[in-house]
């Protein structure tokens, strides 16, 4: 909808008919005078009118719904979070709109501290998931807040900081008490942050051989860090390697002693590069 109210009202006039996408269409696009137009002339209108307005910052049209009517919730609050419009959220709360569970949560993985403060403060609870997912969206700042004002985290908030790379958020979460497990070094591994994986391995993070397993699906460098690190080896590493056509993998994984037999390169190399190389090499090794 691109706002053309005298195109609305011609087209309501002739007799086309409208339905709630009006209401919800005007609201998320901030046209005021529409969505005006739309209610006082019958045309339906549900919470998502009050999402819409809310989540895309258009307070004038969530105050006129909310007051001729239309319905909300808690999710209002939310969508507030979502798209980091304070005034919405305040305005929301002032009419009496209850929290939603996940305010925090999308706050924070967003980044948008000041409504993670304001949300706090104001009773909202902090959720299962709220530093876990500014640790992986990288959000120190609201990570730092969530942490410092009692919000619970576990293994998961490094494990995510590692899976999308977020070095300061693993470290904060390591140096402040946060635990971790094997799952933080294998999601290093898998993503190819291999600084992640090295400073968890360096300060006694467990691994175990689906670090390898990981690094074997194309991230040569985390898969060389581990296995000359004494990570525990995976049987399969030169099956994956050959099956997601990561030949500099493969190379390394059979010149370093990882088992392979010639059945198992044959049926899983999935590109030509590989398939040509493991020609050569079986050839070369007299395994035909």
């Amino acid at each position: 909808m691109h706002g053309h109210l005298d195109i609305i009202r011609f087209a309501h006039e002739s007799g086309y008919p409208w339905d709630k996408y009006t209401c919800n269409n005007a609201a998320r696009n901030g046209h005021l005078e529409i969505l005006k137009l739309a209610h006082e002339n019958g045309c339906p209108w549900t919470a998502d009118t009050c999402n819409n307005a809310a989540r895309n910052g258009h307070l004038d049209c969530l105050k006129y719904a909310h007051e001729n009517g239309c319905p909300w919730d808690c999710i209002r609050c939310r969508f507030a979070a979502l798209g980091g419009h304070l005034k919405i959220l305040k305005y929301a709360r002032e009419m009496d709109c209850p929290w939603h569970q996940d305010t925090c949560r999308v706050a924070a993985e967003k980044g948008h501290l000041a409504i993670l403060i304001y949300a706090h403060e104001g009773g909202c609870p902090w959720g299962q998931f709220t530093c876990g997912y500014a640790a992986w969206k990288g959000q120190l700042e609201c990570l730092k807040f969530a942490q410092q004002h009692g919000c619970p985290w576990d293994k998961l908030t490094c494990t995510l900081a590692a899976k999308a790379g977020h070095l300061n958020c693993l470290k904060f979460a390591h140096e402040n008490g946060c635990p971790w497990d094997k799952f933080t070094c294998s999601q290093a591994a898998a993503f190819g942050n291999l600084e992640c994986l090295k400073y968890a391995h360096a300060r006694g993070c467990p691994w175990d051989k689906f670090t390898i397993r990981s690094a074997a699906k194309g991230h040569l460098e985390c898969l060389k860090y581990a296995d000359a690190n004494g990570c525990p080896r995976d049987e399969d590493t030169c099956i994956i390697a050959a099956s997601r056509g990561r030949l500099e993998v493969l190379q390394f994984a059979i010149a370093n002693g990882y088992p392979w037999t010639v059945s198992d390169l044959l049926k899983h190399s999935s590109t030509v590069p590989v398939k040509g190389w493991v020609d050569c090499l079986i050839i070369s090794q007299n395994k035909v």
